[in-house]
């Protein structure tokens, strides 16, 4: 949002945390849409967690393939003139090396309920366009990290974990499978992506969003161990691995590129920096209000 509100946008957000909307609630997405009456959606609801989608297979395709449904549903029936959905790059599933990088049109392969949820979300935004006309824009974002992501992703997780070491002194930093490689961009990147794609991108089409590099989840923690102000030791943790895990993941942002010039501007290590001190910033902040109740 807060780059919306900085481009001049009038914008309104919700979510099921701040306000109590659930998207499977089709009639309050409606009412909320109508009350609203925005121009333009842009829907990053549902499910997001990777891993736990295993535990909860019934419930991540729900949330991800009902909830689009609903609110492109309640999109229509609003007038509102365009959605853009988020979907992700977790679609193309496992692939091997020499068909990267992934294009819009590479084959969808899922490995895990979330990226099964995800194919047919897209599904539902396709029929969407194709049935009703509407002026529904997807993309596929490949991983993206920043401050005040959710500690579910790798990044911002190593990230919490090295700020409470610091904090209480302790030199283990517990890690999951550090072998995979993906393709990482700046959450502040992404969001200017998406905001051009909602200008720009051609409805009914499909955008990756990356960076078209690819760099080990063990650089990244290496990287951010650099960052650290103590002594940081990598200890594996099996219960931090996932049941399947891609091994690679690198996108091609060419389709993005053209339709709307877009490049990513931040370096990765500005990215991880600044994670990292949003992670201390964020204990501190919760430590000042557990010493405020007692």
């Amino acid at each position: 949002m807060a780059h919306l509100v900085e481009a001049g946008d009038d914008v309104t957000g919700t979510d099921r945390s701040s306000d109590g909307l659930d998207i499977l609630d089709a009639p309050a997405v409606l009412e909320r849409f109508r009350k609203c009456a925005p121009e333009a959606v842009f829907h990053l609801a549902g499910a997001s967690d990777v891993g736990g989608s295993f535990d909860t297979p019934q419930m991540t395709l729900r949330a991800n393939a009902e909830g689009t449904l609903n609110v492109l549903w309640a999109a229509r029936e609003a007038g509102v003139d365009r959605v853009l959905t988020v979907g992700s790059a977790d679609v193309y599933g496992k692939v091997s090396p020499d068909e990267l990088p992934l294009t819009e049109d590479s084959e969808l392969r899922p490995t895990s309920p979330y990226a099964a949820s995800k194919v047919a979300a897209e599904a539902v935004a396709t029929q969407a366009h194709l049935g009703f006309g509407q002026q529904v824009v997807t993309v596929r974002p490949f991983n993206h990290l920043g401050p005040g992501q959710s500690t579910r992703f790798v990044a911002p997780a190593l990230a919490e974990r090295i700020a409470r070491n610091e904090r209480d002194g302790c030199a283990e930093l517990r890690v999951g499978n550090l072998s995979s490689r993906r393709d990482f961009t700046d959450v502040r990147d992404v969001v200017r992506a998406y905001r051009r794609l909602m200008l720009d991108g051609e409805a009914g089409v499909t955008y990756n969003v990356c960076s078209g590099v690819d760099i080990a989840v063990s650089d990244l923690a290496a990287s951010l161990v650099e960052l650290s102000t103590t002594e940081q030791r990598l200890v594996p943790d099996p219960e931090l691995q996932r049941p399947v895990d891609i091994p690679v993941l690198r996108g091609d942002c060419s389709r993005l590129r053209d339709a709307t010039g877009w490049e990513p501007t931040i370096a990765l290590r500005t990215t991880l920096a600044d994670l990292l001190e949003d992670m201390r910033s964020r204990l501190a902040r919760d430590d000042r209000a557990t010493r405020n109740m007692e």
